[in-house]
């Protein structure tokens, strides 16, 4: 069995694992819950509705509330138009073909649109994603093909550790005023690779600014397009924004969520709106549905010359489709070549606008949160591969522990650092956190290899403030709580919020509220986040409002706040942490923080752990630790 058939077989466990888990929710929950979920959107309306090319048509909606909402609706997805009025009957199957902000499209293959979709209280349910499975399947059985039949690329030869990489010599030597020495060198790395570089990027030591810099150096050595991708949409809209910030010409292909109106003008959709052959291809769509709509005029029971009539129509409005199909691949493909940099998510490599396209070398950033499988889809699209990313942060989330054991959960970074070292370059100098922060992950995690930059080195809020504690709550009776598959610590809760508008109180002698610190709350769980969120909104906090942000510490990976204050929730009279034992989890929270980082918990609970019980051993050498009863009123 090669290697891509055991990542098959791996892929395969997990998709019927994650397709189980998601049926059992769906079936137990209301359109409520997978409203708030990010799994429904209702109440929509629908906007228009066009013919398409053969059997479908497509039908634009509308989210009409709840706009605040995160959704999982991505392109590609399969998904459900109902009528709630009778949801288990009244709903027909799709795909999702467009989205943006609170519009998608849905091809529907049907001719017609049901009676029942006239009668109101509509939504869109987001089915179980096949369609990523099916792509990452897809790629998994070519590439297994290429090995199998001897024409496998040395790329592919490198990665799966039957090659050792090469580098060129003749590349100049690398110097940039903007870059530290190790960034200079991960550039210098980049430039002069065959076939695989690494750049290894600690929290905080500018990862994403010294590939920005690769790439601009990339293009001027060798003009050749580029393909930059990620595991998520919002780490691919942060690249899409800072490269063209660079003065690079990039596109964003796929459908972002969630996008800024800055980054609009980047992605292909917007471009090919603005392009002046769209009016021509408006006014044959337009076209192509006054036929469609002539046809369907006839009634069921006619005679043969209205048969024909009927067929010459839908026939006319097909051609027509046909041709403004034609005439959009053309001006896609137009804009597309003429880019230098093209950026999508992983899945969203084989987006319908670029299966086909190849490229000289591909970069995959945040590669450490990045399923294997998935990574071979722009894998396979290039001679060159760059992987940048931290293995000591959050991995890619595996639903089925059997394939997680055996092997789905090791991320292709961490065996390309363990295979190349020779290939890896460690970012060491860190931009964002007070020294008293970053010591703790630095030993735990980078071998106490980590620097703070003067200009971070010993930044505090105020003169004489700590910049790291940790208030213990053993001894408070705060008992946590099991609600669902999640758990909340109600009265943690109520500390933390009580303990911050203390902290809010005193921040206000040095700071106005337009130049307040940010805050984040953050914890583990997402019950806690939700209690939290509730005292919050019925808090003083609320002055601060543009100011806080509560959120799981999984959503706050790649990103930083002035002032973090980590809810641990846990706290249990059988010492229980659950998956507070991956300890990765705990070193993005903690390295979010850079001026001031607040831990509370229960310290019997925690120290359970020998990391845990080394944290609060640090804070409390750092003259950090507290009990929470020296800030109750």
């Amino acid at each position: 069995m090669n290697y891509f058939q055991q990542l098959l077989q791996l892929l395969d466990i997990e998709r019927k694992e994650d397709r189980q888990s998601y049926l059992k929710y769906a079936a137990s929950t209301s359109i409520t819950q997978r409203r708030t979920n990010g799994l429904a959107w209702y109440p929509i309306a629908i906007k228009d509705v066009e013919v398409g090319q053969g059997d479908y048509l497509t039908v634009e909606i509308e989210r009409t509330t709840h706009h605040d909402l995160v959704h999982q609706f991505r392109f590609g997805a399969s998904v459900a138009l109902f009528s709630n009025i009778d949801a288990s009957n009244d709903r027909v199957l799709g795909n999702l073909s467009h989205i943006n902000g609170n519009r998608l499209k849905i091809m529907l293959r049907i001719d017609d649109l049901p009676d029942w979709t006239r009668n109101g209280k509509l939504g869109v349910d987001l089915l179980f994603d096949e369609y990523s499975y099916d792509e990452m399947q897809k790629t998994l059985q070519q590439a297994s093909k290429l090995i199998d039949n001897n024409k496998h690329k040395k790329l592919i030869e490198v990665l799966i550790g039957e090659r050792s990489p090469e580098f060129k010599s003749n590349i100049s030597f690398y110097s940039s005023a903007q870059l530290n020495d190790a960034q200079q060198a991960a550039v210098q790395t980049i430039a002069s690779a065959q076939e695989l570089a690494i750049i290894h990027g600690p929290p905080g030591t500018g990862k994403t600014t010294t590939l920005v810099q690769a790439i601009k150096t990339l293009l001027a050595e060798h003009p050749k397009q580029l393909l930059v991708v990620a595991p998520s949409n919002a780490a691919v809209d942060l690249l899409t924004e800072k490269l063209s910030r660079n003065g690079l010409e990039v596109i964003r292909v796929g459908s972002p969520s969630r996008i800024s109106e800055s980054l609009m003008n980047l992605t292909l959709d917007q471009k090919m709106i603005q392009h002046p052959q769209m009016k021509e291809i408006r006014k044959m769509k337009k076209q192509a549905n006054q036929f469609r709509d002539m046809a369907h005029k006839y009634k069921r029971t006619f005679g043969k010359a209205e048969r024909e009539q009927r067929k010459a129509l839908m026939l006319e409005a097909y051609q027509l489709m046909k041709e403004a199909d034609r005439t959009e691949k053309t001006i896609a493909n137009d804009l597309l070549g003429k880019t230098q940099v093209i950026t999508a998510t992983l899945v969203g490599a084989n987006h319908y606008s670029i299966r086909d396209r190849f490229f000289e070398t591909v970069i995959i950033d945040e590669a450490g949160q990045a399923l294997e499988p998935a990574c071979w889809i722009p894998i396979l699209k290039a001679n060159k591969l760059i992987l940048a990313g931290d293995h000591h942060q959050l991995s890619p989330t595996i639903k089925s522990n059997e394939a997680a054991a055996k092997g789905l959960s090791k991320t292709l970074l961490e065996k390309c650092i363990a295979l190349h070292p020779q290939t890896v370059t460690t970012l060491v100098e860190q931009y964002r956190m007070h020294t008293s922060i970053m010591t703790f992950p630095s030993a735990m995690f980078y071998q106490n290899s980590l620097l703070a930059h003067s200009s971070v080195a010993n930044d505090v809020l105020f003169e004489d403030d700590e910049a790291i504690q940790f208030i213990d709550t053993v001894g408070c009776a705060f008992e946590e709580k099991n609600i669902d598959t999640s758990i909340s610590n109600p009265e943690e809760a109520a500390f933390l919020i009580q303990y911050l508008i203390q902290l809010c109180s005193k921040l206000e002698i040095y700071y106005t509220i337009d130049f307040f610190p940010s805050i984040a709350i953050i914890s583990p769980y997402a019950e806690q986040i939700l209690t939290l969120k509730e005292l919050y909104q019925q808090s003083l906090l609320i002055k601060y409002k543009n100011k806080i942000s509560i959120n799981t510490i999984d959503s706050f990976q790649g990103q930083e706040r002035d002032i973090v204050c980590i809810s641990m929730t846990r706290s249990n009279t059988e010492h229980k942490v659950g998956f507070l034992s991956d300890i990765r989890r705990m070193n993005v929270a903690i390295t979010r923080a850079k001026k001031k980082l607040i831990v509370v918990g229960d310290s019997t609970t925690l120290s359970t752990l020998p990391f845990y019980r080394n944290l609060i051993d640090h804070i409390e050498k750092a003259d950090g630790y507290h009990s929470a009863w020296e800030f109750m009123e």
